[in-house]
């Protein structure tokens, strides 16, 4: 069984890719014993802006996590509850996350996602370890 530590470690190093077919959705495979896979991953949600290209877009992302058998690829948990979101904004060429008010009017960041200053896999890598040891330690 895989220490809770170590799982973090895991998590945060491994390398996100793009995932094939599934849009703006980037993944984490994580290899566990008993032909277990742990996939971290997020996805875009929605999108707000315009079609001019000199325009602000907002992008609103999710984190998400699965525990699949690696053999048949069957789920075996998941979480896509999009508690942990962040959201990318971009004017022309620019990224700025503190533009996001500008689009959406005069609220708060935080209120657009409900943790958009969570958008790093460091924030939360303990929260998806520990419920990730929880599933492992459940009997099937």
């Amino acid at each position: 069984m895989i220490d809770k530590n170590e799982l973090i470690d895991q998590i945060e190093e491994t390398e996100l890719e793009k995932a094939p077919g599934k849009g703006d959705s980037w993944e984490k495979h994580i290899y566990l014993e008993d032909n277990k896979i742990l996939i971290v991953g997020y996805e875009e949600e929605e999108s707000f802006g315009e079609q001019n290209p000199s325009g602000e877009v907002v992008k609103n992302y999710y984190w998400f996590w699965e525990l699949r058998d690696s053999k048949n690829w069957d789920v075996t948990f998941d979480n896509h509850d999009k508690e942990f979101s962040f959201c990318e904004s971009t004017v022309g060429d620019y990224t700025d996350q503190d533009r996001v008010e500008d689009i959406v009017g005069d609220i708060e960041e935080e209120d657009v996602c409900t943790w958009s200053e969570q958008d790093w896999i460091e924030d939360i890598s303990e929260e998806i370890a520990e419920e990730v040891v929880e599933w492992l330690d459940t009997p099937k």
